[in-house]
């Protein structure tokens, strides 16, 4: 048996979690929902967290929102491309906020526009990444951003 203490600064408050975790699950997976419409991105984001990573793949917006409802206490973060058919990312990512949502929601456009950081932090991203998406720049981001599941941080 293993404990992991996980400490939380939020708003003026700080929360500290304990977790005993027995041998089986010392090879904790994240669970990493994909929203990404073009199959040759997804394949790029799965090449580079799929080893360490679970992840579920959603190619619109409304599957997103599926994928959470379904996997909301499991998941840990959700990757989200803002352009997408049916329906887009910003809109996927209010929902989610509306329901309560609270994992972290990294956004990924292929236009560096400072309008495009700023409607996707005011929809309820967590961060915003400009494509193409690098291992070092994705590991790193996962790796400072908590999880409401209270895994914390990208396996090494």
């Amino acid at each position: 048996m293993q404990i992991y203490y996980f400490l939380y600064l939020c708003l003026g408050q700080t929360i500290i979690q304990v977790m005993e975790i027995d041998n089986q699950s010392v090879d904790y997976r994240p669970l990493i929902l994909v929203a990404e419409d073009d199959d040759s991105n997804f394949k790029l984001i799965k090449a580079i967290i799929g080893r360490k990573c679970e992840i579920m793949w959603a190619k619109n917006g409304e599957e997103i929102v599926s994928l959470f409802r379904e996997y909301r206490d499991r998941a840990d973060a959700i990757l989200m491309d803002i352009k997408m058919p049916v329906m887009n990312g910003l809109e996927a990512t209010q929902i989610i906020r509306r329901e309560g949502g609270t994992l972290p929601v990294i956004m990924q456009t292929a236009y560096a526009f400072s309008t495009d950081r700023e409607n996707a932090i005011k929809s309820g991203a967590s961060e915003v990444l400009v494509k193409p998406i690098t291992l070092s720049t994705l590991r790193q981001l996962l790796e400072q951003l908590p999880s409401p599941t209270g895994m914390v941080g990208f396996p090494q």
